[in-house]
């Protein structure tokens, strides 16, 4: 088929799809069947269940002891006991034959059925027995450990609806009332495939250019998890032929057939043209008004429903949970589909969303005080880090052109319940953190945001985290953090621990093809630079060399700055900037030692910056931070960072200087 390309055509509001797609197929369970209570693990119940029996079905005693009338206990205590004859006794499975009257006890065991008579059991620790009599030394009310007849589940009351979810909980009780098969709604068998020249599955080597395949692994566990039965179906190239002939195969055999990639309008996307070519009526949505996930393509061939999500992660990610599954819940039979646990938050700074789509914002959740304060972790549609970073996203509504700081706003949760870790760590971003957490055994226990140095300090001495890790450059002494904070204000807030030291220079090709050594290089020669974020550390250090070589060619910051090629290009870890460089996307850019080892390049010191911590004065307390501390100045943390290129203790590591 030619290369045809076609545009967006009509997109539609999230809340209008559901709506569309409902006009061509019903969303309505697929069907009935029942099977064996053994086998309906994750299988959705299309019937109510009525209990068959009372439970417990007979009054049994709740644990080893003595059956007896409470009456005859009255008044007993250790230094008065009152003594009972025992007649006789009760074991579990056989209804007994034995009597209690008045002075008499019967011996049961745990579950056992209680004799005719007792109204009470009393524990075989307060009771001492001798022969056929039995001291009890202490009184019991009636009904005291006696499980009574249908005092759990009465008959006929209704223990599961309609559209429960069986797991191992409703199992049990199911079984516990003796049901040994249910009626369940037919499973929704879907396809998953994968299409792109670009998609690699994952455990083989990826080439340049090439990304692994993270959706299909996301799509079938959160199809399964669902109570799908979800199949991988393969890989398809951006070919039109393999990828109609395949689909065409599947839709004989499957309820459901859902891609990812492929789903824009150029002219290598290729899936919402086979699946229009595929049968009547073809394709019912192509484009969303969401942010991420735009490019998402539904079709329904006869009773078929085609869904085609975007390849990104985050927008295929973020598109299956406000979208897909809600549809596939109702094919399904699961009840109260939309009802996602929640919690109320406060925005962490000001992001201006655009008007006129939907947006969908992950967020990590961080404490302050009573207050939870939510941090965006990703806007990028590519990125699959917000799938373990984020607690849970914000849905902005299309109307909505700007989110305030402090701005209420309800996040949906990912999970059922939110908790939230002991050690919040916010500021910047360094591979040594990683390991320093690691050694104190806090990985479990913490949470890192990466959100710059100057924006760590301020969420700290706001109190919503813990530790803020900085590396900010005060132009005027020349020294590390602690100037800044006096500047900032935030003294009294915040204490400093003297963290340790990593060189930062240039890093550029091997070989340094551009012969770069200083940044009056970077403005004169021609040369691509990878600049660092705003707020970064690394940034902060850029600007002042910037300035400086301004002075020293007259120029004003300004006319430097637009002489620099990639000023504006700007990313956000060191790591980051070394790929630039290895991709050939930048020749220079400035970073620590360590991102240029990972990568295999060149380095040219250019001196050394100092990672402190600060550290909000009200968590100093805290178990977990006293803990950092200590790991901080400790032998072990001092040893692995001797074996990581650029990085050394100094003479006051982990102290407080401030």
């Amino acid at each position: 088929m030619s290369g045809r390309r076609r545009l967006f055509h009509k997109l539609v509001s999230l809340d209008e799809v559901e709506k569309i797609v409902d006009k061509y197929i019903e969303l309505r369970p697929l069907g009935v069947e029942r099977v064996r209570l053994y086998d309906a693990l994750g299988r959705v119940l299309a019937e109510d269940i009525y209990a068959p029996i009372d439970h417990p079905p007979f009054d049994r005693s709740e644990y080893d002891g003595y059956a007896v009338r409470a009456e005859d206990t009255y008044g007993a205590d250790e230094t008065n006991p009152v003594e009972l004859r025992v007649v006789g006794s009760s074991t579990v499975g056989v209804l007994p034959e034995v009597e209690v009257r008045e002075g008499c006890a019967v011996e049961v065991a745990t579950g056992a059925p209680l004799p005719r008579g007792a109204n009470a059991v009393v524990m075989e620790e307060l009771c001492e027995r001798k022969g056929e009599k039995v001291s009890v030394w202490r009184s019991v009310p009636p009904g005291h450990g006696i499980a009574f007849t249908g005092s759990d589940i009465s008959f006929g009351d209704l223990v599961l609806k309609r559209g429960t979810v069986l797991g191992p909980r409703e199992l049990g009780l199911l079984a516990g009332l003796g049901i040994g098969s249910v009626q369940v709604y037919r499973r929704v068998r879907v396809a998953v495939l994968s299409t792109g020249n670009e998609v690699v599955e994952p455990g083989r080597e990826l080439a340049p250019g090439m990304v692994y395949d993270a959706n299909s692994a996301f799509l079938l566990a959160a199809l399964r998890e669902l109570g799908a039965d979800a199949t991988y179906a393969g890989h398809l190239p951006d070919d039109y032929d393999v990828l109609y002939r395949r689909l065409r195969e599947l839709v004989d055999d499957y309820d459901v057939i859902m891609t990812s990639g492929g789903t824009s309008a150029g002219e290598s996307d290729l899936v919402y043209r086979v699946f229009n070519d595929l049968g009547k009526p073809g394709v019912v949505v192509h484009g969303i008004k969401l942010k991420p996930g735009k490019p998402t393509v539904i079709a329904v061939v006869g009773n078929k429903l085609l869904i085609g999500l975007p390849g990104f992660p985050l927008s295929c990610t973020m598109v299956f949970l406000t979208v897909v599954r809600p549809i596939i819940a109702k094919l399904l039979g699961v009840e109260e589909t939309k009802s996602r646990s929640s919690v109320t938050a406060r925005f962490a700074y000001r992001l201006r969303t655009g008007y006129g789509r939907t947006w969908l914002i992950p967020v990590s959740l961080v404490r302050r005080r009573d207050n939870l304060v939510a941090y965006p972790v990703s806007m990028s549609s590519g990125d699959i880090s917000p799938l373990v970073r984020a607690e849970g996203f914000v849905v902005v509504p299309e109307k909505k052109e700007i989110l305030e700081e402090g701005d209420e706003v309800e996040v949906l949760l990912f999970d059922r319940e939110l908790s939230l870790p002991e050690l919040i760590v916010i500021g910047s971003h360094d591979i040594a953190l990683c390991r320093l957490l690691d050694i104190a055994k806090l990985s479990r226990l913490s949470k890192v945001i990466s959100i710059g140095s100057l924006r760590g300090i301020h969420a700290v001495s706001r109190g919503e985290g813990d530790i803020a890790p900085t590396h900010l450059l005060d132009e005027e002494s020349g020294e590390y953090n602690l100037p800044i904070i006096e500047k900032l204000g935030v003294k009294k807030q915040l204490a400093l621990v003297r963290g340790y030291a990593r060189r930062i220079g240039f890093i550029v090709r091997r070989g340094n093809p551009k012969n770069i050594r200083s940044f009056r290089d970077i403005i004169e020669k021609d040369v691509v630079f990878v600049n660092r974020n705003r707020g970064s550390g690394t940034r902060t250090f850029i600007d002042l060399m910037l300035r400086r070589a301004a002075s020293e060619l007259g120029l004003s910051f300004d006319e430097v700055v637009a002489k620099v090629r990639g000023y504006t290009y700007e990313v956000k870890t060191h790591t980051a900037v070394a790929a630039a460089v290895a991709h050939g996307r930048a020749d220079v850019g400035v970073g620590i030692e360590y991102a240029a080892h990972v990568y295999n390049l060149d380095f040219i010191p250019l001196g050394e910056e100092i990672m402190d911590f600060a550290i909000n004065r009200e968590s100093l307390d805290k178990e977990v931070v006293k803990v950092f501390v200590d790991t901080l100045r400790g032998r072990e943390f001092a040893e692995v960072l001797s074996r990581m290129p650029g990085y050394r203790v100094v003479k006051d590591t982990g102290e407080f200087i401030a």
